[in-house]
């Protein structure tokens, strides 16, 4: 803990923290919020999972897109436009009357496709601010502060879905998005960073294999997670007080696993066995309903999440420069958006055909090739026992000789 402590005391560090974290909680309310308030309107949850569709393929041109449009024109005037474009577009689904969904589709794609790059940018941004010696317990800390997103965002979409309103609770979540939007792009190291504009044609670091295997493991571990919250929230029903303790002890799991596992040196099998304890969780939480059940099981699945993300972190960071970091994490939050978004849709198509089982047997199924990719394409993971996990700098040394 004193390394973290440490950390926060860094200059900067915990105020941009603070502020990516309120600006990205929406990443983590919208799809389900979207999922239920489509699903009052329309009576279908197959319905509700077109209109996330259309919301991820959205997200999937923009996050690496809107990413290096940050290396061109700078982070401010781009999270600006986008911040405001995806408000415009989240309001309206939320305040408009009935619409056809052919509609709702189109409006969640602008949505989607206006989604703030801050994730690229905060990634950017941190070996900025602190030492190498630093950077991978940063990156753990982030990735546990991150969970709170994924799995705690859904407690509040839930509580406020079924005791109060689907309309609230995406008003709540485009609440956070305008305030943390605002108080990140005012944050000084925003306008302090500067990316440079990278030399290489837009998909070619998806050539280095530690982007592709944390941008394709972490769509399939947040695929996982949004399946899971779906199949809790039909498990319970109208009982939204067990629906939120549940996934709150998710969340108490995951937290409990990022803060303990930080300090533990990344080898190359590090994401598959943090991939083998969630898929052993969700795989166990298949088999009952039961609430003690599922909170148990979820704990253990939980354990694994955040020290996951942080090793997709760690190895992006050290396998590409410094101008391509804001590219290569846009593809891994491009891949971590659509993977909320197609395992809510997925769930809730299974939801509609199995009952809430159905959305369990997906989170498992998900997890498991989420722990099979890194355990394949182990040589695909860089070993960094030892090594600085900072981004390779973008000028080389110049051999010189004499004479």
């Amino acid at each position: 803990m004193k390394t973290y402590l440490s950390l926060l005391k860094t200059r900067g560090v915990a105020r941009i923290m603070s502020a990516q974290l309120v600006a990205r909680f929406p990443n983590g309310m919208l799809s389900l919020a979207f999922l239920l308030h489509i699903e009052h309107i329309a009576g279908s949850y197959f319905a509700a999972g077109l209109v996330l569709a259309a919301t991820s393929i959205g997200q999937a041109i923009a996050g690496p897109l809107t990413s290096r449009w940050m290396g061109v024109w700078g982070m401010r005037p781009v999270l600006v436009l986008t911040t405001t474009v995806c408000t415009a577009a989240v309001g309206t689904i939320a305040l408009a009357p009935a619409l056809p969904i052919a509609l709702y589709m189109a409006i969640g794609f602008v949505g989607g496709l206006a989604t703030p790059p801050i994730q690229p940018a905060v990634r950017t941004i941190y070996p900025k601010m602190v030492n190498s010696r630093q950077l991978t317990p940063l990156f753990s800390l982030d990735a546990s502060a991150q969970e709170v997103i994924w799995v705690l965002g859904p407690v509040i979409t839930t509580f406020l879905a079924i005791q109060v309103s689907t309309v609230l609770a995406i008003l709540v979540a485009l609440a956070f998005l305008v305030v943390g939007g605002v108080w990140f792009i005012s944050s000084p190291e925003v306008g302090r960073v500067r990316i440079p504009r990278s030399k290489r044609n837009l998909g070619v670091v998806l050539k280095k294999p530690a982007v592709l295997l944390a941008t394709t493991t972490g769509f399939l571990l947040v695929g996982a997670c949004a399946a899971v919250e779906a199949g809790v929230v039909s498990a319970f029903g109208e009982s939204g007080s067990e629906a939120g303790l549940v996934l709150g002890l998710f969340a108490v799991g995951s937290l409990i696993g990022g803060l303990s596992l930080g300090h533990i040196p990344i080898g190359p099998w590090a994401l598959a066995r943090r991939m083998f304890a969630v898929f052993v969780g969700m795989s166990l939480a298949a088999v009952s309903l039961n609430f003690w059940w599922l909170a148990v099981t979820l704990v253990v699945a939980g354990i694994g999440i955040a020290p996951a993300l942080a090793v997709m972190f760690a190895i992006v960071s050290s396998s590409v420069r410094f101008s391509e970091t804001a590219e290569a994490y846009g593809w891994v939050g491009t891949g971590q958006l659509i993977g909320a978004a197609i395992g809510s849709a997925v769930a809730g198509f299974m939801i509609d055909t199995f009952d809430a089982p159905g959305a369990f047997w997906v989170a498992a199924i998900f997890a498991g090739v989420g722990f099979l990719i890194p355990t394949i394409f182990q040589r695909a993971h860089p070993d960094l026992r030892g090594r600085d996990a900072s981004p390779i700098p973008d000028t080389e040394p110049i051999a010189t000789h004499p004479g």
